[in-house]
């Protein structure tokens, strides 16, 4: 295998054409990265495997970033994996930053998956080896520590951003009780049984909460779109890059971690690096006020988690994700079986998926450079036309995922409650964190409890539990541990 293999018309074409179908979906708001993958895997049955596996990595890398684009432009995020993109993106839109705002986001997706593909390639053994070492328990305190989070995405206020949190624990907890079978706050409505849909909720929160802030003001209403400068400067965008290259290499690197844990994914990956970022960094106060770091973060560790999520797949055969679940099942399809023998057996196949998910990155530059420069054609439109689009896509977004018109109910309620919490300055995106892992930490806590007979121990006496039950503490508490250290400190020096 060779890197003119890969480059060949029959692999290039499809792999190219995918990645263009990858900011279509990206762009629209509902059609998740997911979608796009389960849309191509039929038409890559014809084809060449390794040009199938072409099309499925480059429609996956390019619908993530691209994801990010209506999220900055619009506050509507594209998949889920850019939930963390409307926080800090949306308001350096405001400022006029939006284009440098993507154009720094692109640069970094690309740096981030180059890190976690270089991973996968050096040590997808090891790592894929300790990620098995995961077990109900483990998974029920990664999801509290990454619900945890919420209260660093929370401005300035832990109460309000904990409340949120539970809300959103509370919304996932609707529909069929997977132990019992029994239908939970469903009050006979059958919609309600399949639960309430995580990408009606997000779109109503995000999208329809801001239609509903732009009509209530007519003047806000009829008022140009907001000014951004367009031609955006490779010197600006990699000056500010390089002040930041820890954030975006610490990004990458969590990013990859945590896709490397089945069933984690991209979208927990951009929420916890995008906490840990806020956490550590020396001015919190900056972010979701169009923080630079706030961009960096999730963008590298939302496109690092992909490479992040093959370790596993390749090696064990597990899913790390949806999107590699899918892959699974089309490897089966063309008469591949994953796991440690497919090194053996298949090591020109593999070392061809390790070059082409090199190169989409390189190809995601001029790709998502032409996505940032159609949708950034967006913000010409007066500010009543925005808001339109922004109607019809939230519409069709939440529609697309079940064909159904009550998504779209989901949807609006939920952009009331969205535009009423934050008239009262309760933040939306714990809300949107507890309706992800709400059902990672149930599940998780319903099967530990089962092994142990309703034994709590198991799941405080592991070490690996423990190290993310000192994590949790030190996420709640860590400011104030670090002042009482800092008082004694203080204190001994005096008495010296």
């Amino acid at each position: 295998m060779t890197i003119l293999t890969i480059f060949q018309l029959k692999i290039l074409v499809p792999w190219i054409l995918s990645m263009g179908f990858g900011i279509l979906v990206g762009g629209t708001p509902g059609l998740t990265a997911t979608m796009a993958v389960a849309l191509i895997v039929p038409i890559s049955y014809y084809l060449d495997p390794l040009a199938g596996l072409a099309m499925i990595l480059g429609v996956s890398f390019t619908s993530i970033f691209t994801g990010d684009i209506p999220a900055t432009f619009l506050r509507i995020p594209g998949t889920p994996a850019s939930g963390a993109a409307v926080l800090d993106g949306y308001e350096l839109t405001k400022q006029g930053k939006g284009s440098l705002a993507l154009t720094i986001d692109l640069f970094c997706s690309v740096m981030g998956g180059l890190i976690g593909v270089l991973i996968l390639i050096l040590i997808a053994p090891p790592l894929a080896r300790f990620a098995l070492k995961f077990s109900s328990f483990q998974y029920f305190w990664l999801g509290v520590f990454g619900l945890s989070m919420s209260s660093v995405l929370s401005s300035g206020n832990m109460t309000r951003g904990l409340v949120s949190a539970l809300l959103g624990l509370l919304v996932s907890t609707v529909g069929i009780d997977i132990t019992t079978g029994y239908p939970r706050f469903a009050f006979g409505c059958t919609e309600l049984m399949g639960g309430i849909g995580f990408i009606p909720a997000m779109v109503g929160l995000f999208g329809i909460s801001e239609v509903l802030k732009n009509v209530r003001s007519k003047e806000r209403l009829l008022a140009t779109s907001i000014e951004d400068k367009l031609k955006v400067s490779a010197s600006e965008t990699f000056g500010i890059i390089f002040k930041r290259k820890w954030t975006l290499i610490r990004a990458a690197l969590i990013g990859t971690c945590v896709g490397a844990l089945p069933g984690a994914g991209a979208d927990i990956a951009a929420w916890v690096a995008y906490g840990l970022e806020k956490k550590t960094s020396s001015h919190p106060e900056k972010f979701g006020k169009g923080c630079f770091e706030g961009v960096i973060a999730p963008t590298s560790a939302n496109n690092a988690a992909l490479g992040g999520t093959w370790i596993p797949a390749l090696v064990f055969g597990v899913p790390g994700d949806s999107i590699t679940a899918i892959v699974l099942g089309a490897m089966m399809m063309y008469g591949l079986r994953p796991g440690p023998l497919i090194f053996q057996q298949n090591a020109d196949l593999v070392k061809g998926i390790f070059m082409i998910a090199l190169f989409s990155q390189l190809f995601l530059i001029p790709v998502g450079l032409i996505g940032i420069k159609i949708y950034g054609t967006i913000l010409k439109l007066p500010r009543n036309i925005i808001m339109v689009i922004v109607l019809v896509f939230s519409i069709v977004g939440s529609f697309a995922i079940r064909n159904s018109l009550f998504d779209i109910y989901i949807m609006i309620a939920f952009g009331v409650v969205g535009y009423s919490f934050e008239k009262i300055r309760i933040p939306l995106p714990p809300m949107i964190l507890g309706i992800i892992l709400g059902p990672m930490i149930e599940d998780n806590l319903r099967v530990g409890l089962i092994k142990t007979a309703g034994s709590f121990i198991p799941f405080l006496t592991d070490p690996i539990s423990m190290s993310l039950i000192t994590l949790i503490i030190f996420t709640f508490f860590g400011s104030r541990i670090g002042g009482i250290f800092k008082l004694l400190f203080q204190n001994n020096d005096q008495d010296g």
